[in-house]
């Protein structure tokens, strides 16, 4: 037990412990007791220690002078005390002081911080002082100052920043989206606002409209367009009218001031943009177009089913990452509830996109608006009154005959002519498609030929069902940009198409003139790195290579069987040798159907000429896997252990006398020949490594004319807003905008926003590429592969699946059928659509035809 802190009391305090674990051991523990036994104890010691820590409050105290004094005495024994102790410590600090001194380095510290406190008294503190003078001429309130959030929610005013500019007046023509917000479509000049108002509930602006209002409507989501105010008025409002906008658009600057007096206390964004044109098909939008086609998962079934370990990893590790980031958003710090102005951006994204074709259609109809339209002709009156001249009728008997007999016959034969060259492709696609069971692999899967010919046929195959797709585009309002993907996709390959034929009948051109030249070359080739260099290296091998002894019998033996096979396939190569010209040839006359096809049957051709490269690198690696393997197992022999195959681990083993013996020479033997198998096989398994990146440089080729975005990267240098990649807020600065009919007073205090289209980046147009090179580089840069070549286990190359996927990302998962395609291109359209004709004399009728 402890003592008590008034030495007095220490008794006392002992009988109390006594008690309390008497009572609390014997009593409260067993239950039989619930009230403290010690309690008149405890309070006998509690007023015995009350009075003692009194008597020591009162005790005489030394001063505080005196007791400064003894803490510096205190501290200077401790420093006396340490400096003893650590002498030679002492004497290094010293010794450093003074080799300061002596090269001046507390100078030189001393003009470094005089020169930063220069600076701080120069710079640091008048910066310091004009800002908080700032601060305190514009401080920022609770009342008058408005953060960036708040903003969102004021007033905000989307205006056309190619709208009218001029002191006219006009009426501001738009949508009405909240309370608060509005867009502005365009400004129809020197017309009332009553009038406009009539003409939208009427329908007279909508007239002679190409499409349906309600698909604009649709987009847009709103049901009616409305006068949202004026412009320019000629007289002053006398009052403030929310629901009607008044603006002035005669400033300097040529930005809208809206009118609202300053004692509202009202905030105004004004969000300028400029109109994208729906006939060049530019738009904006909030997620990056996609240059691939999306309507399929990445393993289709169009590529081989037996997919290896990697594309499960990469597909767990994307599956992994997604849900990891979704967790993330989860636990976000910083997280707002979205404004409604937010909400509605795609929204206001599609009021964008629609104001340049809307905008057009109310200037075409603005004269109809106060004036009674005369009533006219019928069609059968028009008809009568052009149809004057016999050579009217003529055209007219000519342009009749053209269209109702010439035309459907020729498209009709067309059309059975795509037919029968997709029934003939479907054939084609089928044979290279094939797999003999499940699991095996088809022929477009082992050959780059075959898988050259697969896509080439399925673009063709998916080409008319394309066409079709982007002429429905003619059939709704061009500000609809649900097609303008496919629209680039679908030219992009004509052009991918078209400039690997041009490539390749230059290329098939100058193989078929310089066929027996190129045959000469392929076959010195040939024969000087797969044969010739091949002997000579394994002859380099059969002694003693770079001063390393080897086992000559061994060495003499693996040389003597490589050698062996090489005499006999260069017997084979030789034999083949006048046929080799006319294989140049048909490689010639292949290239006229794209560069892509020489490339393709060079890629096979290197493949079957380096076929006893492959066949050496395996049997290399076998005897090196099975010699590495026994070793591993000998040399778990002598630490008295074994290889447990049922469980897959390492178990203890006694071993007998003669075993180790024989454990012991068979180690050594297959240690001192370890050295010849590894020469070998290092060789063999280089030259491999080789032949394995030279085809997979084709192949990056070969994708490269399958798959490159040419046209998306000519439209990004021509027009950079038909390839959105997503919208941007930037702030303009207008710090002198004043308007010359609008009085300070009545001005609010108003901040632009400029919205701006941002365009397509580069890396996500090269983004496939990318993807491509990261696979290849987790394939052959793994820590997997570089064990597999330390073990001597084999590296099968890249899968056809990983490199073709990028190729097949611009085809649909399914084919469309033969019974498909032909019910598409022959069926009719029920749709009418009204329109306009120009007869003979020059006027136009109104006609419904079927399109």
């Amino acid at each position: 037990m402890s003592a008590s802190l008034a030495p007095e009391c220490n008794e006392m305090k002992e009988r109390y412990d006594s008690c309390f674990l008497k009572w609390y051991s014997e009593k409260f523990l067993r239950g039989n007791s619930s009230t403290d036994e010690c309690e008149p104890l405890f309070k006998e010691y509690k007023t015995c220690l009350t009075k003692a820590l009194k008597e020591r409050e009162h005790a005489p105290q030394l001063n505080p002078s005196c007791q400064a004094l003894l803490h510096f005495l205190t501290l200077g024994i401790f420093i006396a005390g340490y400096i003893t102790a650590r002498w030679d410590l002492v004497t290094r600090l010293y010794e450093l002081a003074i080799f300061a001194w002596d090269h001046s380095v507390v100078s030189r510290a001393a003009k470094g911080f005089a020169i930063l406190s220069v600076f701080f008294f120069l710079f640091i503190v008048p910066v310091e002082r004009v800002a908080a003078r700032e601060a305190s001429l514009h401080p920022r309130s609770s009342e008058g100052g408005i953060s960036a959030r708040e903003q969102l929610r004021r007033r905000g005013i989307f205006w056309p920043s190619d709208a009218p500019r001029n002191n006219r007046p006009g009426s501001i023509v738009g949508w009405r989206n909240s309370d608060l917000d509005v867009f502005v479509v365009t400004v129809l000049e020197d017309v009332e606002p009553r009038n406009v108002e009539n003409a939208l509930r009427v329908g007279t602006l909508f007239r002679n409209c190409p499409h349906p209002m309600a698909r604009i409507f649709q987009l847009c989501g709103r049901s009616s367009m409305h006068v949202l105010g004026t412009v320019n008025p000629t007289t002053r409002p006398s009052a403030f009218d929310p629901h009607r906008l008044v603006a002035y658009t005669d400033s300097p600057s040529h930005l809208p001031q809206v009118f609202c007096p300053n004692e509202l206390r009202i905030t105004v964004q004004v969000i300028m943009f400029n109109r994208p044109s729906p006939w060049r098909m530019q738009y904006m939008s909030l997620e990056p177009i996609s240059l691939i086609l999306v309507d399929q998962p990445p393993s289709s079934g169009r590529l081989p089913q037996d997919a290896d370990a990697e594309d499960t990893n990469e597909g767990d590790a994307t599956s992994k990452k997604s849900s990891l980031i979704e967790k993330l958003r989860l636990h976000t710090v910083l997280t707002h509830s979205p404004s409604p102005k937010e909400l509605s951006l795609p929204l206001i994204l599609n009021q964008i996109n629609c104001s340049s074709e809307i905008a057009q259609l109310l200037y075409k109809n603005i004269h109809l608006i106060g004036v009674r339209q005369k009533r006219s002709l019928s069609v059968s009156e028009m008809v009568v009154e052009s149809a004057s001249t016999v050579w009217d009728y003529f055209v007219m008997a000519l342009r009749h005959l053209v269209t109702i007999w010439v035309y459907p016959i020729i498209t009709r034969i067309f059309v059975v002519g795509l037919i029968c060259h997709r029934v003939v492709a479907e054939v084609v696609l089928q044979i290279l498609e094939w797999r003999p069971h499940p699991g095996s692999a088809a022929l477009k899967d082992v050959s780059a030929t075959a898988q050259q010919v697969d896509i080439r046929l399925q673009q063709f195959c998916y080409w008319p069902i394309q066409y079709l797709t982007l002429r429905k585009r003619k059939d709704d309002w061009n500000s609809v940009t649900d097609s303008h993907p496919d629209y680039i996709r679908f030219y992009n390959s004509l052009w991918l198409v078209a400039n690997d034929v041009i490539i390749g009948i230059a290329l098939g051109s100058y193989i078929i003139d310089n066929a027996s030249w190129v045959a000469l070359q392929i076959n010195r080739a040939l024969s000087g790195w797969t044969v010739e260099g091949l002997q000579s290296m394994i002859l380099w091998l059969m002694d003693w290579p770079a001063g390393l002894k080897l086992n000559n019998e061994l060495a003499a033996f693996l040389g003597d069987l490589f050698l062996w096979v090489i005499d006999y396939w260069a017997g084979c190569i030789t034999s083949l040798k006048p046929y080799l010209p006319q294989v140049i040839y048909f490689i010639g006359f292949s290239s006229f159907a794209g560069a892509s096809m020489p490339i393709s049957l060079f890629s096979d051709l290197l493949s079957l000429l380096t076929l006893h490269i492959y066949s050496f690198y395996i049997a290399s690696a076998r005897i090196f896997d099975w010699q590495l393997t026994i070793i591993m197992s000998l040399f778990h022999l002598f630490r008295g252990k074994k290889h447990n195959v049922l469980r897959n681990r390492i178990d203890s083993c006694d071993y007998d006398l003669d075993q180790l013996l024989l454990g012991t020479i068979l180690f050594t033997l297959l240690f001192f020949l370890l050295p010849t198998v590894i020469v070998f096989y290092l060789t063999f398994a280089s030259a491999r490594m080789a032949i394995i990146t030279l085809k997979a440089s084709l192949d990056t080729l070969l994708a490269c004319l399958n798959h490159f975005p040419l046209f998306a990267l000519m439209l990004r240098v021509k027009d950079s807003r038909r390839l959105p990649g997503g919208i941007r807020f930037e702030l303009r600065d207008t710090p002198s905008v004043s308007s010359l009919s609008l009085s300070p007073h009545d001005s609010p205090p108003t901040s632009y926003i400029v919205l701006k289209s941002v365009p397509l980046s580069l890396r996500a147009m090269f983004d496939q590429y990318f993807q491509l090179g990261q696979r290849i580089r987790k394939h052959y840069l793994s820590p997997s592969v570089i064990f597999c070549l330390a073990t001597g286990q084999f590296v099968p190359p890249i899968h056809r699946k990983n490199l073709y996927s990028l190729q097949y990302s611009m085809l649909p998962a399914q084919r469309a059928g033969i019974v498909e395609v032909w019910t598409r291109l022959t069926e009719k359209s029920t749709k009418t659509t009204n329109g306009t004709v120009k007869v003979p004399n020059g006027t136009h009728a109104r006609r419904v035809y079927r399109a």
